[in-house]
């Protein structure tokens, strides 16, 4: 397949690394040279420097025969006419865009995407994604990572094992015994570093972090056999009142029950409009690393602190500071994967990556077949992939223990019908059933054989 990409920042490069390791045809677009040659350096693609709504760099770029265009460039403008200069012009099928200014996302106006109108195919917004994720993460606050597949029947949780877990040195063979009725399975281990799939005589050690697929229904008694209390979060304090926060609070206040949460914001126009726009928020202006703002906000009291201004290194001190005034649940909005290993050395107890969450978005749409969701791990590492079985698929009428997959993969979940089940080597999948698999990023083009399908659209 053909592509193009607008925007060699963290989205493009990233979404460019996936695709090109997947023997596509990937050329990136971008006005910045030196992020054009980064990409072209480091990458298996093609680079083309010039603004990507010029339709003599799309022609450049080769849109005549492309099938395929990411705009995910820093400005909305910018994406939204690349995406009409690539229809109108060059008639290229499929177009994707990052938009994240709220007021092109308002669901009155979604008649402007129309392809007689404004055609783009699939919006990205990433404020929302990383809201949708903040949620999650405080659905779970003893996870450090979390992501909900199954059309929200199963969860994976990212657990660290501490030296409480009860599980410590019990082989995971034994788990399925010693809890037969538990529908949870370890899916990845993270060891000093390195991530792996663990086989079933694998033991999980102090500081080990562990990927769990569970049903959602079991996700409390999950928590409590790896040694994690659960607690409910009535107060929430968010340090940052831009985008990310100001849909994060929107989403607490729609939440059933009442969560009582806080708002600080530095910038005062964006304070003002988040005191606009909030119904019962609290928005406070001024420092979120200033320790008397923060007790003015309950920080000792609340259950739980979110991090989330523009600023990488601000949101680590916020949640360490929220932390040291008495907060049990810090979490930080990280775009650097490579500040995540200083996570655990600093006490804060996980992070978002917007990265990640706009990457796995974009994958869930661009994957062929009957693929419904793509969750990337860490740098890029492995993913989880949530797929119905088509009929022409090699696992099709076959028991999963006569499945030839790779070391790297594991089933995480079969759903047949509307029944989430664990997987077990006697389990039959047949054509129709939804599979989520966990792969290392080496086995995701063999798993996609085994699934028949392929980086492509329709």
């Amino acid at each position: 397949m053909k592509v193009i990409i607008c925007g060699a920042g963290q989205v493009g490069w990233q979404i460019a690394r996936h695709l090109s390791g997947e023997h596509n045809d990937v050329t990136v677009v971008d006005s910045n040279p030196d992020l054009v040659r980064r990409a072209t350096d480091s990458l298996d693609v093609q680079g083309i420097a010039g603004f990507a709504s010029y339709p003599d760099v799309l022609d450049r770029a080769g849109a005549r025969d492309a099938d395929m265009i990411i705009a995910a460039t820093y400005s909305d403008e910018v994406n939204m006419v690349t995406c009409q200069v690539a229809h109108s012009v060059f008639g290229i099928q499929r177009k994707i865009a990052r938009l994240r200014s709220q007021s092109y996302l308002t669901a009155i106006y979604s008649d402007l995407y129309r392809r007689d109108h404004l055609p783009i195919d699939v919006v990205i917004s990433p404020e929302r994604e990383v809201a949708a994720a903040a949620m999650r993460r405080l659905s779970a606050p003893a996870a450090f990572d979390t992501e909900v597949f199954m059309d929200g029947q199963a969860q994976l949780l990212g657990v660290s094992i501490g030296e409480d877990c009860p599980i410590v040195n019990t082989p995971l063979r034994q788990l399925t015994d010693l809890f037969s009725t538990l529908r949870s399975i370890v899916v990845g281990v993270r060891r000093k570093g390195s991530l792996f799939a663990p086989e079933p005589n694998d033991q999980l050690f102090v500081d080990d972090e562990c990927y769990v697929f569970t049903h959602v229904d079991d996700v409390n008694r999950t928590m409590e056999v790896f040694g994690k209390e659960q607690k409910k979060q009535d107060r929430v304090v968010i340090v940052g009142g831009g985008n990310v926060g100001l849909e994060v609070a929107k989403t607490l206040e729609e939440q059933e029950g009442r969560i009582r949460s806080k708002v600080i914001e530095r910038d005062r126009p964006s304070a003002e409009r988040a005191a606009e726009v909030l119904e019962r928020t609290i928005v406070l202006f001024g420092d979120g690393l200033d320790s008397s703002l923060l007790s003015e906000a309950g920080i000792a009291r609340a259950d739980a602190m979110l991090a989330v201004t523009d600023d990488d290194k601000t949101n680590m001190l916020a949640a360490v500071r929220a932390k040291a005034e008495g907060c049990p649940l810090a979490i930080a909005l990280i775009n650097d994967p490579t500040l995540v290993p200083l996570m655990g050395p600093l006490g804060i107890d996980a992070y978002i990556n917007p990265r990640a969450t706009t990457v796995s978005s974009i994958l869930r749409h661009i994957r062929h077949g009957r693929v419904r969701q793509v969750y990337s791990i860490g740098d890029a590492e492995a993913e989880v992939i949530e797929a119905e079985v088509l009929s022409t698929s090699p696992m099709a009428g076959q028991k999963l223990r006569d499945i030839d997959f790779p070391e790297g993969v594991l089933v995480g979940a079969v759903r047949k019908d509307d029944q989430v089940l664990r997987p077990t080597g006697s389990l039959r999948i047949e054509a129709g059933d939804v599979v989520a698999i966990f792969a290392m990023a080496d086995d995701v083009p063999e798993v996609e054989r085994l699934m028949q399908v392929s980086i492509d659209f329709f």
